[in-house]
């Protein structure tokens, strides 16, 4: 019988850095979708409180540790890097989206200036701060991007977009090097 291995949608490529900034791909863990049934959302707030998480609000995340519950969408939310807590189930519909999303991280900085190449928002701090999240487009594909510092931000593009993904960020990184060396 074969054995199956487990791999990134990337398989590893190693990080790229140019101008101090670093494009790499992340294994985050298990990602679930979160929707609170109508009129369970206290329930599910106490809940997910004994990790130190809260539903969030629009474009926000809630963080606790390596735990991350990313707003998705309206009364949606990605539970990232740990398993659905006991009972959650009875208040909201979960699903395993594990399987189908890559993410990538983009850190240093110019990771702004790479983004804003390829992201129709504004992405400067003051617009975007730390701890902000959103769904949007990376040129043609869809993505849910995530500040997680200064100049760092956390990228989720469906599994099957990663290796174009991962090549427009490249490209624009490699622009951006190559214009600062001229």
């Amino acid at each position: 019988m074969p054995e199956l291995i487990a791999k990134t949608a990337l398989a590893g490529p190693a990080p790229l850095t140019l101008l101090s900034t670093t494009l790499a791909e992340v294994d985050i863990g298990p990602i679930t979708s979160v929707a609170p049934y109508p009129g369970q959302g206290k329930a599910v707030d106490k809940l997910l409180k004994p990790l130190g998480l809260a539903f969030p609000a629009p474009n926000t995340a809630s963080v606790s540790g390596a735990a991350r519950l990313l707003w998705a969408g309206r009364d949606l939310a990605f539970l990232i890097g740990l398993a659905a807590p006991e009972g959650l189930s009875d208040h909201a519909a979960l699903t395993d989206q594990s399987d189908g999303w890559a993410c990538l991280s983009l850190s240093g900085p110019a990771a702004v200036d790479v983004l804003m190449r390829l992201v129709p928002i504004d992405l400067r701090d003051p617009a975007f701060p730390a701890g902000q999240t959103t769904r949007s487009g990376l040129n043609h594909m869809q993505l849910h991007i995530t500040r997680t510092g200064a100049d760092a931000f956390q990228l989720l593009v469906f599994r099957s977009m990663a290796r174009t993904a991962w090549h427009e960020l490249a490209e624009a990184l490699q622009s951006l090097a190559a214009r600062a060396a001229a």
